[in-house]
């Protein structure tokens, strides 16, 4: 898991899995869409392969890239609890501010 948020911690990857995140898409249109050059989008698309994030198919003369959700799924697993935390912390805030609000200002539960 390590290796995935390092992977993501670089702008340009986490902006190509935001493209490919509804659909497939080659690698000129990544390219297009980026403004970055090919062999450097190339370069991130090798990273996001081997850390498991995307995967290509061969589409008579080109690649077309989609997003792998299983490693992103686990990330999503590592982080339930820190988000149930967050949660919890928000609803305890928001009863709070409530309870501070006048009356008809307040959030109807």
């Amino acid at each position: 898991m390590v290796a995935v948020f390092e992977v993501v911690a670089e702008p340009t990857r986490r902006r190509i899995l935001d493209l490919l995140r509804d659909s497939e898409r080659p690698v000129g249109d990544l390219v297009d869409t980026l403004g970055v050059s090919q062999p450097n989008v190339s370069k991130h698309l090798r990273v996001l392969r081997d850390a498991g994030l995307v995967e290509a198919r061969v589409d008579a003369q080109r690649r077309l890239y989609r997003v792998r959700s299983e490693p992103l799924r686990e990330v999503d697993a590592w982080l339930a609890p820190y988000r149930a935390r967050w949660e919890s912390s928000l609803d305890a805030l928001e009863r709070h501010l409530d309870r501070m609000a006048p009356p008809e200002r307040r959030t109807p539960t």
